[in-house]
């Protein structure tokens, strides 16, 4: 059933298939989709002993069961979301019509900010007409299924008692790292935006955050034609075959209908594993690379004699620390001298606008995972979200949001939780392979293997914070992703 299903999510991504068919694979798999099967694995995790090997698999198992069954009701949602992403097209003020898969990618490349906005007014009005109110049906009735679980009162208390991840502390966290980065973040923030933008930060919009943060001056030090080359080779250098011998592949050029945003597709764990990137031009497309590798090669190197529930499913904080810890190789400067065109004049500059972006997205997911708990709490109404999501979002990055987004962009399943571990993670991570193989660990032929033989074999078995201990002995938090901006930002 999970390999149908990622299948299906590749081909219908990759634009390979116009469609998803979700439904005919949860119909061939009914026995194990019910209400029968959610009761006994539910039996099960009540019963297991706490703290038990037991107790570990039959939450994994209960998470996929409950996520499965709210799944397969949502199907025809999801079929009908997916065919409107590849066919939508937007009209544009001056009478243009631009693909919406197309949208993300020419705002971040528009240059001339006429031209960003009048993209940005086209996409904002398709999004609010079409696409705004199947996400905001999409969300009512998950949160109304989730419930209907029986497993905890509500859709947050169900989600940490499945998740492992206690929300109400990790929102908590999240408004004293607003709070604490807020002084340096306006020095930084109104400095980019002037320089770079031209405009008040008054007047500054989401669309101009993009164009922002697509950085088109680094582009020539981040050639499309030697992307791959480079990153297969730093990937070796440290004693990793970058295709698992095969296992992985890597799909990395334009084709229509194909996503705008990149993604990794474990189709078999660990047989059968799909890389796919859409570019969009300059370093975020080398960021975007080692993002998804760093996943595919966890699911490419998990031990193939794991039980199924940790190889397919777990604590989704583990492989986006993992492919954060790759992703984050673009932030030292060691590793930039080695495989990009970065040079020592430019070094201390790129790094600075590197702070700016991580500051950023730190930022914008933080407020994110505080707007979600309002909109899965059930304290604010449906209508009042779209103005909390404006508030929440444009306080906490300084510009400018569009209400029609408060359905769309949200990760679902409160994922932006998984990130934000994910970050602290990969911060411990990688202090703790400095410590153990030098800072250009990333060439280390030793350090490879270490990788993974202690951390992408083990699969998702572990809650982020118990690797962390396992391998490092530290705990997570924001202090360290802190230290590290503070550092860039200098």
């Amino acid at each position: 059933m999970m390999q149908a299903l990622s299948r299906e999510y590749y081909e219908s991504g990759a634009g390979i298939k116009s469609s998803a068919e979700l439904q005919p694979i949860y119909a061939r798999h009914a026995g194990i989709v019910n209400d029968d099967a959610l009761a006994l694995v539910r039996e099960d995790f009540r019963q297991a002993p706490e703290g038990s090997e037991e107790r570990r698999a039959s939450r994994l198992l209960l998470e996929w069961e409950a996520e499965a069954h709210v799944s397969r009701a949502l199907a025809p949602l999801d079929e009908r979301e997916i065919a409107w992403e590849a066919t939508a097209v937007a009209t544009l003020d001056d009478g243009r019509q631009v693909p919406y898969q197309q949208l993300s990618i020419d705002i971040a490349n528009a240059a001339d900010r006429r031209e960003r906005l009048l993209l940005e007014r086209g996409r904002a009005r398709l999004v609010a007409t079409e696409l705004a109110p199947l996400k905001r049906e999409h969300f009512q009735r998950e949160k109304d299924l989730v419930e209907a679980l029986e497993i905890a009162p509500t859709y947050n208390d169900t989600f940490t008692a499945l998740s492992g991840v206690d929300l109400i502390a990790l929102a908590t966290a999240c408004r004293v790292f607003l709070r604490e980065t807020q002084a340096m973040w306006d020095d930084v923030v109104k400095e980019r935006v002037r320089t770079k933008l031209g405009i008040p930060l008054s007047e500054a919009t989401r669309a101009d955050a993009l164009a922002l943060l697509r950085a088109p001056e680094f582009d020539s030090a981040f050639p499309a034609e030697s992307m791959e080359r480079e990153i297969r080779l730093q990937a070796s250098e440290m004693g990793i075959d970058p295709t698992a011998k095969g296992r992985i592949i890597l799909d990395t050029g334009e084709r229509e209908g194909k996503r705008a945003r990149a993604f990794c597709a474990p189709v078999r764990v660990p047989e059968e594993v799909y890389l796919v990137l859409r570019p969009h031009g300059g370093q975020q497309d080398w960021r975007t690379l080692l993002h998804e590798l760093g996943h595919s090669l966890h699911f490419g190197y998990t031990a193939g004699d794991l039980p199924f529930e940790y190889r397919w499913l777990g604590d989704n904080s583990v492989t986006e620390g993992y492919a954060m810890l790759f992703d984050h190789l673009m932030h030292d400067a060691g590793w930039l001298g080695r495989y990009t065109g970065v040079g020592a004049r430019e070094m201390a500059v790129f790094r600075r606008a590197l702070g700016f972006e991580e500051l950023q997205f730190l930022r914008r997911y933080t407020a994110k995972l505080i707007y979600e708990t309002a909109l899965y709490g059930g304290s604010v109404s449906w209508d009042d979200l779209p103005a909390l999501y404006v508030d929440t979002l444009s306080g906490a990055t300084s510009f400018r949001y569009d209400p029609a987004d408060a359905f769309v962009d949200v990760d679902p399943r409160f994922y932006s939780a998984r990130y934000l571990r994910a970050w602290q993670l990969q911060a411990v991570l990688r202090e703790g392979l400095r410590e153990r193989f030098d800072s250009d660990w990333f060439r280390n032929p030793r350090a490879g293997p270490w990788v993974v033989e202690q951390l992408f074999a083990h699969g998702q078995r572990e809650l982020g914070g118990e690797l962390a201990l396992r391998v490092t002995g530290q705990s997570l938090s924001f202090t360290p992703l802190v230290r590290e901006v503070e550092a860039m930002l200098r």
